[in-house]
């Protein structure tokens, strides 16, 4: 028997479903193939198993330089692009971090139990300043991970779902919890990281040796989830391939055709080996073609969904504020134990 969904309780009952929390930041006008393979298609199977929160962290993203008009925008394309990739706003809580106040109070208070070197040892903040300059980095950018590790814990959340790049900061967050625990009582759950081995790793069509990213020096490589169809038609005809004509799984020899294979596989189910199997003696033209077909219309069907989801603002205001009060349910009950625990006067 399915145990009960309860978006009220932030202690951990058996009876309650285990926590998941994840979310994908709005800096760029659309997600792309890559996220939806690697973030968002796991994010809607877990809906099964878990008490899901799903949110767009637009506090994150004001910590670099950024355009107000366009922020609010993209968060608007966000929330629309996670609902059609399957997240569920009736099975999940789908909001806006700014929309739930707890995550910046419990992140203050987070800051009170993380070493100063702890934070500088980040590998994000250490990238972003030294490609910047420390002079020209904020102080939102150094203290990012302790926001996140506030966003984790405020929802009491088991898992996190997170690619390899990201485990840094679910240690953090982990290392804070017990620290806190262990200063101040019990308090928080101690999340795991949630990484799927199995998810399909998309790389750059122009550069198979590096990973889809909406940050890439040119898109020509990049599927966004708002392409039209004959766009993503286009970029996977033009596709890098590799010497040799096989078409073959191999992504030391042949990364570029190794790349198109998993992309197939992951939009087909398919394994790597049955469509090796379907094009053999077959030159990569054919199976480009073929691949190109099937992206087309996953990203053309995805990005009709996309587009009647935002021409309905106030639908998506009214999915977005559902979320943040289911959000703000659980939210609130562990900031209350944190303050009590933390020797804070209550308000009354």
């Amino acid at each position: 028997m399915r145990r009960r969904r309860d978006w009220h309780n932030a202690g951990m009952p058996p009876e309650r479903l285990p926590r998941v929390l994840s979310g994908a930041q709005p800096t760029a006008d659309s997600y792309h193939l890559g996220n939806y393979f690697g973030a968002f298609r796991q994010w809607a199977a877990l809906q099964d198993d878990f008490e899901a929160f799903y949110f767009i962290p637009d506090l994150h993203a004001i910590t670099v330089e950024y355009d107000p008009v366009v922020l609010r925008e993209r968060t608007y394309i966000a929330a629309a692009q996670m609902i059609a990739a399957g997240v569920d706003p009736a099975r999940s809580a789908l909001f806006v971090q700014s929309h739930v106040p707890e995550h910046t109070q419990l992140a203050w208070v987070l800051g009170g139990v993380t070493g100063f070197g702890e934070a500088s040892r980040m590998t994000q903040f250490k990238d972003k300043s030294q490609k910047s300059g420390a002079d020209s980095s904020s102080v939102g950018l150094f203290t990012y991970p302790i926001l996140m590790a506030a966003d984790i814990l405020i929802y009491q959340a088991d898992r996190v779902p997170v690619g390899e790049d990201q485990r840094q900061h679910v240690e953090l967050t982990r290392n804070l919890a017990q620290r806190f625990n262990h200063r101040f009582g019990e308090t928080f759950t101690v999340p795991e990281a949630h990484i799927v081995k199995a998810t399909a790793k998309i790389y750059d069509l122009q550069d198979p040796t590096a990973k889809m990213s909406g940050s890439a020096a040119t898109h020509a490589g990049v599927v966004d989830l708002t392409d039209t169809r004959n766009q993503a038609m286009k970029k996977v005809r033009s596709a890098v391939t590799d010497s040799g004509a096989e078409v073959h799984f191999d992504p030391v020899v042949k990364p570029g055709i190794s790349n198109l294979l998993s992309i197939y596989s992951a939009l087909t189910d398919r394994t790597v080996e049955s469509i090796e199997k379907e094009y053999e003696g077959l030159q990569y033209g054919h199976f480009k073609v073929a691949l190109g077909d099937l992206v087309a219309d996953f990203v053309g069907t995805f990005g009709d969904r996309t587009r009647e989801l935002l021409d309905d603002r106030g639908e998506l205001d009214r999915i977005l504020a559902d979320g943040a009060e289911k959000a703000r349910a659980v939210a609130s009950v562990t900031l209350e134990l944190v303050y009590e625990r933390s020797g804070f006067v209550r308000h009354v």
